[in-house]
């Protein structure tokens, strides 16, 4: 072993003795409500899958329509030859989607976000250094992105409108060119940015508001187009509600040109598969239609938030398909996932630096896959978590 990879070595050793160690399982899906690991078929709690579109026929049929047609990859970059004639189409539906001018197709959420901040914020654009206010829990992809345009955030408490303002006014006679940046939907918590207050702001102060729909698109809003309507640049994903992959940005047409030209997660990579055009165009189809779901699915996730909080567990602020469990010794939230596992429930241990220090948890996300009888033995599960936590203090 070089010296080098030794101190690669010292990291995991540390990691692992901290129960922060993170390694990869192999697994399968078999429908949007189950997963199987190691031949063993487990109920599904942690997938992103909201709408069970992952599985949809139309979706698969669609997919498969297209690869076949265009081939198993576009080739090049967008601005190549990997423009395929299918992104116009689908960027004129998300921009009607999401209420915006234009829009933009993109590889991914993670990328889009450390792609797409780093142009925004350009300083030779700007002609100055950007202010960029910041929720404290937004994305880790913001923060890489905030990182890569060498802008240092400003960061406002979680949610907190009076520290924000205050912030605010600190800056307001500052004439760099103001940024607020948040989620929608928050990954981990499953709040909501209260965003009548953030737009309320940003006119006061002459603000630019980022935001990003990751998990509230397809899930909340009119025909599930999401919350952020009234912000200036909204980032999505197609991975999550949609069930599929890739990502984008709703803006003005100005804005999306200015992309093309000067993002280089766009400029650089390749485009996306026709196989997941295909899927992605079809949820577009179907997403609007689907309010029904949507329904069943934030009933389904109110049904087990209640009962966290009637067994007095803490489930923080939530208020969507995304419900924590917050148990805050890493070590003990691995142990809660195992105890789950045996009774086949797949629900991952979410913890450092995914959440605050002191903050880790199980992190359960519903999709409208779900049936009542997985949610009932979820929360017959959650009873028994109460019985081990009152004899060995497991959650703590």
């Amino acid at each position: 072993m070089s010296k080098i990879e030794s101190l690669y070595r010292d990291f995991l050793q540390n990691q692992e003795s901290q129960s922060l160690k993170r390694e990869l399982i192999p697994a399968f899906h078999p429908s949007s409500r189950e997963i199987i690991v190691a031949d063993k078929t487990y109920l599904n709690f942690s997938s992103n899958d909201y709408l069970g579109l992952s599985k949809h026929p139309l979706s698969v049929k669609r997919a498969n329509e297209y690869a076949e047609k265009y081939g198993a990859g576009a080739g090049a970059s967008r601005l190549v030859t990997g423009n395929l004639d299918l992104f116009k189409t689908i960027e004129d539906k998300i921009a009607h989607f999401k209420k915006k001018e234009a829009a933009l197709v993109m590889v991914s959420g993670f990328q889009t976000n450390a792609s797409v901040l780093p142009a925004v914020f350009d300083k030779k654009i700007l002609r100055q250094d950007a202010l960029v206010f910041s929720d404290k829990l937004n994305h880790a992809s913001m923060h890489v992105g905030c990182n890569a345009a060498g802008v240092s955030q400003i960061r406002y408490r979680h949610n907190d409108m009076a520290h924000l303002a205050e912030l605010l006014e600190k800056h307001k006679n500052d004439n760099a060119p103001k940024f607020i940046l948040t989620e929608s939907v928050f990954s981990m918590d499953g709040d909501i940015a209260p965003l009548d207050k953030i737009y309320e702001l940003a006119k006061a102060y002459d603000c630019f508001t980022i935001i990003d729909e990751a998990h509230a698109t397809g899930v909340l809003g009119e025909n599930g187009s999401g919350l952020a309507h009234g912000a200036d640049l909204v980032i999505g994903t197609f991975s999550k509600a949609f069930g599929a992959f890739g990502a984008y940005v709703a803006c003005s047409k100005i804005l999306k040109n200015y992309l093309v030209n000067k993002c280089s997660g766009l400029i650089y990579a390749t485009a996306l598969p026709p196989a997941t055009l295909g899927s992605i165009n079809a949820a577009l189809d179907l997403v609007p239609a689907m309010d029904k779901e949507r329904a069943y699915l934030q009933n389904m996730a109110q049904t087990v938030r209640n009962e966290i909080q009637n067994l007095h567990f803490d489930c923080g602020e939530s208020m969507t398909q995304i419900v924590p469990l917050i148990i805050r010794s890493a070590k003990n939230t691995i142990l809660v996932s195992d105890m789950l596992k045996e009774n086949k429930i797949w629900a991952s241990a979410i913890r450092p630096p995914t959440v605050p220090a002191n903050g880790a948890r199980i992190r359960f996300a519903f999709s409208a896959a779900h049936t009542q009888n997985d949610v009932d033995h979820l929360i017959e599960n959650l009873k028994k978590l109460k019985t081990l936590h009152h004899n060995q203090g497991a959650i703590s």
